[in-house]
């Protein structure tokens, strides 16, 4: 029991909080401007994770320049399936009506795609790499410099990203975007334009979630799908398409993961997850941060 007051498990909460606040962040911007639900959202985690492997086993690049590298990769993918798959879709009123069924088997196909891929070019073994592995003793908890620096850095990012959604010309369009598109292509806002930069800066951030997720986790070509159903219980906690509510959600799966397990047992962690997946939607399908309608 005395770990339960100890400060191992709020350390441990904030670091999972904060992986799932930023992992959701990429996922809502998607699902909030379009409509799409991105199945595939783990296997650029998976990308970015691979990224950052490479990059450091090869070239000793720190996974702290790499995230720019992988974000960079994963926007530009992002901007190739916007185009490629869903620009003439969401140019149709006749095929908007079926956006989220349509997209979600896209993206399906997608994630069996980018998996097989990855798994035929680097093999399905799992792997990992250290990289600021030291162990700090603070307040009774015991704290890796990776795990430090993945809190500061999400925490960061997080900041920036609302700041941005609040203060740049873009992020505010992409406010009135998921607030209600009709009426912000009637005041002026560049409905297409937007939705790339949406699209692009959605998989830009989960690519960088991904470097900083190998910092700490093995890797493997088909470690994406627990981070999928993860974004896609925080999103629904906080309320589709609420970015704010979002993050917040994030962080309170990752306290209720983390103390779930710690009084009862780590291979409950899987049953928690799922079954707060499975409460929220039977209970209150809009979210339990989220009102009747999508909004911030």
């Amino acid at each position: 029991m005395d770990v339960l007051f100890s400060g191992q498990l709020p350390f441990a909460a904030l670091v999972l909080g904060s992986a799932y606040a930023l992992i959701a962040l990429g996922l809502n911007l998607v699902y909030g401007t379009m409509r799409l639900l991105n199945i595939a959202h783990g296997d650029i985690i998976m990308i970015g994770a691979y990224v950052a492997f490479w990059l450091f086993t090869l070239a000793d690049v720190s996974p702290l320049i790499s995230m720019f590298i992988a974000a960079g990769l994963t926007a530009a993918i992002g901007a190739g399936v916007y185009y490629g798959l869903f620009q003439r879709q969401l140019g149709s009123d006749l095929m908007i009506e079926r956006i989220e069924a349509n997209s979600l088997l896209i993206f399906f196909g997608v994630s069996v795609i980018i998996q097989n891929v990855a798994s035929f070019a680097f093999t399905a073994s799992p792997r990992a790499y250290q990289y600021m592995d030291s162990v700090y003793e603070f307040g009774g908890a015991s704290m890796t410099v990776n795990r430090l620096v993945t809190l500061f850095v999400t925490l960061i990012i997080c900041f920036l990203v609302i700041l941005f959604l609040r203060t740049n010309i873009y992020g505010l369009a992409i406010k009135a975007l998921i607030q209600n598109q009709t009426a912000a292509a009637m005041v002026g806002v560049k409905v297409k334009q937007v939705q790339l930069v949406s699209f692009c800066f959605g998989f830009g951030l989960t690519g960088l979630a991904g470097v900083l997720l190998s910092m700490t986790e093995q890797i493997s070509p088909f470690m994406g799908f627990p981070f999928t159903i993860a974004a896609f219980v925080v999103i629904i906690l906080g309320g589709l398409g609420n970015l704010t509510g979002g993050i917040v959600a994030g962080y309170f799966l990752g306290f209720l993961q983390i103390y779930g397990v710690a009084l009862t047992s780590p291979t409950y962690g899987s049953v928690l997850l799922y079954g707060v997946f499975v409460l929220i939607l039977l209970v209150r399908p809009q979210g339990f941060l989220g009102g009747g309608k999508i909004v911030r």
